[in-house]
């Protein structure tokens, strides 16, 4: 049982980036994904989720209108496009199913 994200680096700010989450070892198809962040001493802070069949999507205000999460179930990957990127959005991006599957998280910096 396995997530491994991808797609993280570093972006000036107004940039883009997108990330991807492969799932392994589990049916992906039926689980709630969830995209979740940890910024430089801060604690983690929830980002988005999308219900198994791609609807029952939810964003955090922060991000709200900048990201768009989306699931391909056959490909058992989650992703998160990321745009209009801001330095605030620095972090280590995890997906995560439920509180108790975590991947190992990819960095994304935006600095000038």
């Amino acid at each position: 049982v396995q997530l491994v994200e991808s797609g993280g680096g570093m972006v000036q700010p107004g940039g883009s980036l997108r990330l991807s989450c492969a799932a392994s070892g589990f049916a992906f198809r039926f689980y709630t994904m969830n995209w979740v962040r940890q910024g430089p001493g801060k604690g983690p802070e929830w980002v988005s989720k999308i219900k198994p069949d791609g609807d029952g999507i939810d964003y955090a205000d922060s991000v709200k209108g900048r990201f768009t999460i989306s699931r391909d179930n056959a490909k058992n990957t989650l992703y998160l496009q990321m745009n209009s990127l801001e330095p605030e959005d620095t972090a280590l991006y995890y997906c995560a199913r439920g509180l108790g599957l975590w991947g190992q998280g990819t960095q994304v910096t935006v600095s000038s």
